[in-house]
């Protein structure tokens, strides 16, 4: 007989495998494996993240794993979105989502050279890449503005829609070190200003990752992807693993045939799939809150949210799908918050609970606007109810 899990046994698997119940995490390395990665597409989630779940969250902590320690990595991975990985993910997420998406990116700024009028070709887009690689290895580390003056190829200028408003020319220098670090030949370093900053150092890859990022083949890797994910995100559905990982169906039909797993029933009549040795059932927790950061890896974990979303994402999501941040009980989200200009961490319910858990949760957004201090963080991308809430 099929296995069943419930709603409720998920919410439990989903407190307690992402630290938001149980005990708390001691480093943010095993904040980072406990969830896979972590999204780094706005660096001040990264830090919010780790800090939910960390028993004693330092930001010097995170930057030292980052940039000392160097057991956490910064890379373009699952939907060619950033994250932060720990290093020993790193090159099963390179042959398993990124080398592919390199592949797309090369072909991409090469139609868009030639759309710009430039009679260059691959073997020329190679050249510039082994000649900025070059440079790099010789500074050590370098900003972009260092590397394209040591490249002046790099300043070569793209048209990209012109013809709109939102048009731009653009130089190609990001174009090519994304390009570089998509295939596993550079990384991002340590930010130019604080923690929020988006402007990073480059570095050699070799420096960073003890040998190197290629060490798998794609299928191999994504079936080690796919186990990663079902441990601590199962059970998710074929759907979900799709979607989480940018990887076509035929491709997770492959991942998961590779590997020992078991389908189960899931509320709504959806079939999901766990490891095999994960199909125990899981007790719930104490009762527990949280306030989540814009694009944390528990609400992005799944496409098929419904279980844990209900019909709060119009509020909590912007037009492109990014969630901004959110308020847990239980391992449901129950409304937003945000920070208002004046340091203040506020916070809307948007459906009912206890007055004893609202008590909790506005003892943490006290405790969270505490922790940042002076620090304002607004989200990368804002949604109508971290907007409203923030004032701006």
């Amino acid at each position: 007989m099929t296995r069943r899990i419930d709603v409720t046994e998920r919410r439990a698997r989903l407190a307690l495998r992402h630290r938001l119940a149980g005990p708390s995490a001691h480093d943010p390395v095993e904040v980072t494996r406990d969830l896979v990665v972590l999204h780094a597409t706005d660096p001040a989630t990264v830090y919010l993240s780790a800090a939910a779940r960390l028993q004693a969250p330092v930001i010097k902590d995170i930057e030292h794993a980052l940039y000392a320690d160097r057991t956490l990595i910064r890379m373009l991975g699952m939907r060619r979105t950033v994250f932060i990985a720990p290093v020993e993910h790193a090159p099963i997420v390179q042959a398993a989502c990124t080398d592919a998406i390199a592949v797309v990116q090369r072909k991409l700024l090469l139609k868009h050279l030639t759309e710009a009028g430039h009679d260059v070709g691959d073997d020329w887009l190679r050249d510039v890449e082994r000649s900025t690689l070059a440079a790099l290895v010789a500074r050590g580390s370098a900003t972009a503005a260092q590397l394209s003056a040591d490249e002046p190829r790099l300043r070569t200028l793209l048209t990209i829609d012109t013809d709109k408003s939102y048009g731009a020319t653009p130089a190609i220098t990001s174009r090519v070190l994304n390009l570089l670090s998509m295939q596993g030949l550079i990384v991002r370093g340590r930010p130019r200003g604080s923690w929020l900053s988006t402007q990073y150092a480059w570095a050699p890859a070799a420096d960073w990752v003890p040998g190197g990022l290629h060490l798998h083949d794609a299928a191999t890797a994504r079936a080690k992807l796919a186990r990663l994910w079902l441990a601590r995100f199962g059970p998710g559905t074929a759907a979900d693993l799709k979607w989480w990982a940018g990887w076509t169906g035929a491709q997770v039909k492959a991942a998961l045939a590779a590997l020992d797993v078991e389908t189960v029933d899931l509320d709504g009549g959806e079939t999901g799939y766990v490891l095999a040795s994960d199909v125990e059932p899981v007790a719930s927790p104490e009762p527990w809150v949280a306030l989540l950061p814009s694009l944390d890896p528990t609400i992005m974990g799944w496409v098929g949210r419904g279980w844990y979303l209900g019909p709060h994402a119009p509020a909590l999501f912007d037009r492109s799908g990014n969630p901004g941040p959110t308020v847990w009980v239980d391992g449901r989200v129950v409304g937003g918050w945000s920070q208002h200009p004046d340091g203040r961490v506020v916070h809307r319910l948007l459906e009912e609970v206890p007055a004893g858990t609202s008590k909790r949760i506005a003892a943490a957004a006290d405790e969270l606007a505490d922790w940042l201090g002076d620090v304002r963080v607004k989200p990368k991308f804002r949604t109508p109810l971290e907007k409203e809430l923030s004032g701006s």
